[in-house]
C-alpha cells in the first residue's frame, strides 16, 4: 500500500469456514485458538503492533465490535536473510514475542489477528528467498508461531515489479494454501483508475498459470489520482472487469474474489477520504457481494490535534475530523456486526474538512510541480526517488509527461505505462 511519510508503508468466502484449531507457544503455556469466521478476517482493517503508537485492539474491539485485525508487517530479516522479522528488524517471529502478547490478549477478548506480510518498504520475503518453497518456508514459521487462522500478501514496490518475487510469494500462497487447510489468504496491490496497471495485470497472470486462487485480490484505490467514493467504486468495477476477462469468472464471482483496502483521512499524495466516503463504498460493497472490506490503519483512526493536522499527514491520527475508531466502525459492518454508531463527527467531516482539503491538495500539487507544463516550457525533470500520483507532470528526455497512475521509479517511456507523453517540450 503506497504509504510514504509512515513507519512502514488494501465478507465473503469460497473457503469453507470450518473450525481450525491451533496451539500457540506462549512462554511455558499452550493456548488453543479457534478460527473467526472468515467474514471477520475479510473485514480486518490494518494495524501496525510495533510503530505509529499502536492501539489497544482490544478496547477498538469493545468500542467497535471489530474482532478482527491485519498486523503489519513481516519482511526479511535485516532486509537479506530468507527468514522472517517484524519491520525487517534482527530478531525472528516468536510466540512469546511482544506482538504475540498482543495476540494473546485479543484472543482472550474473543478477537484474533492476520499478519501481512509485505507493504511498501523494507525488502520482502519473496525478494531473497530463493525459491516459492523456501518463502513458504519462511512464512510457515509465523503461521505455526502465532497459530494464524489468515495472513495477507500486501505486494507492492519494489517486489510488485520483480517478477521472480512475485512468483516466490504467489507459489509461497499456494503452499501454504494446501498445507493450511482453511487459511483465509488475501492478496493486496497497487490500484488505479483502471483498477490496476501493468504490473497487477502482469500478477493475475501469474496466479492464474499457477492455478492459484486467494479468498481475495485487493486493489488500494487511493495515492493515483483518486477522490472520494465514487473514484473508488470506479475503481473496484474496471478491476472487476479484469478479474473477469483474466479468470474467465462472472461478474458476481470476481466481486466475491475481489476487495478493496483504502485509506482513512488523508492520504499521502494529500486525497481525502472522509467517513462518508466509507459508508457509499461499503453500501455499494454490500450491494456487489464484494469479498474483502480493508483500510490502512486503526492506527491513523484517531483524530489528530488540531483535526486537520495543518493539513500534513500522520501514521497515528487521520488529519480529518472524527471520533476515534469511526472507520475501525464500517469494517465491523461489513463482517455483520451493528457497532455502537457516534455521528457528531462523521456528520460534519466532509462538509467541515473540504476546503482544507482541496487547499491542501492545490498547495501540495504546487509544491510537487505539478501541473501543465504548456507552451513549449519543461516541467521539473523526472526523478527515480520521488513518487508521482495520477496526474503529476515531469518532464524527461526533452519531452512532457503526465502520469496516469501512482508510481515510483518507473521511468517515463517505460514498460510499466505508468506515464503518457504529452510531446517535445
Amino acid at each position: 500500500m503506497p504509504r510514504a511519510g509512515l513507519a512502514a508503508a488494501a465478507a465473503v468466502s469460497l473457503v469453507a469456514g470450518g473450525v481450525l484449531v491451533a496451539t500457540v507457544a506462549t512462554g511455558s503455556a499452550q493456548a488453543a485458538t479457534t478460527a473467526l469466521g472468515s467474514n471477520w478476517y475479510a473485514s480486518a482493517p490494518y494495524d501496525m503492533p510495533l510503530d505509529n503508537n499502536p492501539p489497544d485492539l482490544t478496547q477498538v474491539m469493545s468500542a467497535t465490535g471489530e474482532k478482527a485485525f491485519v498486523l503489519a508487517f513481516v519482511l526479511a530479516e535485516n532486509g537479506s536473510a530468507c527468514a522472517p522479522a517484524w519491520d525487517g528488524g534482527s530478531s525472528t517471529v516468536s510466540s512469546g514475542d511482544s506482538v504475540g502478547t498482543q495476540i494473546n490478549a485479543l484472543r482472550a477478548a474473543g478477537g484474533d489477528v492476520a499478519v501481512s506480510f509485505g507493504g511498501y518498504n523494507g525488502t520482502k520475503l519473496g525478494q531473497v528467498c530463493g525459491t516459492a518453497a523456501a518463502t513458504a518456508a519462511a512464512e510457515q514459521q509465523v503461521i505455526t508461531a502465532y497459530g494464524l487462522h489468515a495472513i495477507d500478501l500486501d505486494l507492492e514496490e519494489p517486489e510488485y515489479e520483480n517478477t521472480s518475487a512475485i512468483a516466490n510469494e504467489l507459489g509461497a500462497a499456494q503452499i501454504l494454501q494446501a498445507n493450511n487447510p482453511g487459511l483465509y489468504i488475501s492478496v493486496t496491490i497497487p490500484g488505479t483508475s483502471a483498477g490496476t496497471g501493468w504490473f497487477g495485470t502482469q500478477l493475475l497472470d501469474e496466479a492464474k498459470t499457477l492455478g492459484f486462487t486467494p479468498n481475495a485480490f485487493t486493489i488500494m484505490p487511493f495515492d493515483g489520482g483518486f477522490s472520494g467514493a465514487s473514484s473508488q467504486i470506479s475503481a473496484l468495477q474496471a478491476f472487476n472487469s479484469i478479474l473477469t476477462s483474466t479468470f474467465g469468472w462472472s461478474s458476481a464471482t470476481a466481486y466475491a474474489h475481489e476487495g478493496i483496502s483504502s485509506m482513512n483521512g488523508r492520504t499521502d499524495s494529500a486525497e481525502y477520504f472522509y467517513q462518508s466516503d466509507f459508508q457509499t463504498v461499503l453500501t455499494w460493497a454490500e450491494g456487489v457481494g464484494l469479498g474483502r472490506y480493508s483500510f490502512w490503519s486503526v492506527n491513523r483512526d484517531r483524530e489528530c490535534s488540531p483535526p486537520d493536522n495543518n493539513g500534513t499527514l500522520s501514521g497515528s491520527c487521520s488529519s480529518v475530523t472524527q471520533n476515534s475508531w469511526d472507520f475501525t466502525k464500517y469494517d465491523a459492518e461489513f463482517a455483520g456486526a451493528t457497532p455502537p454508531v457516534t455521528t457528531s463527527a462523521s456528520a460534519s467531516a466532509s462538509a467541515s474538512a473540504s476546503a482544507t482539503a482541496t487547499a491542501t491538495a492545490t498547495a501540495s500539487a504546487t509544491a510537487t510541480g505539478t501541473g501543465t507544463g504548456g507552451g513549449g516550457s519543461c516541467a521539473t525533470a523526472w526523478s527515480a526517488s520521488t513518487s508521482y500520483s495520477s496526474g503529476n507532470e515531469v518532464s524527461y528526455n526533452g519531452h512532457n509527461w503526465t502520469a496516469n497512475q501512482w508510481n515510483y521509479n518507473e521511468v517515463p517511456g517505460g514498460a510499466s505505462g505508468a506515464w503518457n507523453d504529452d510531446g517535445a517540450c
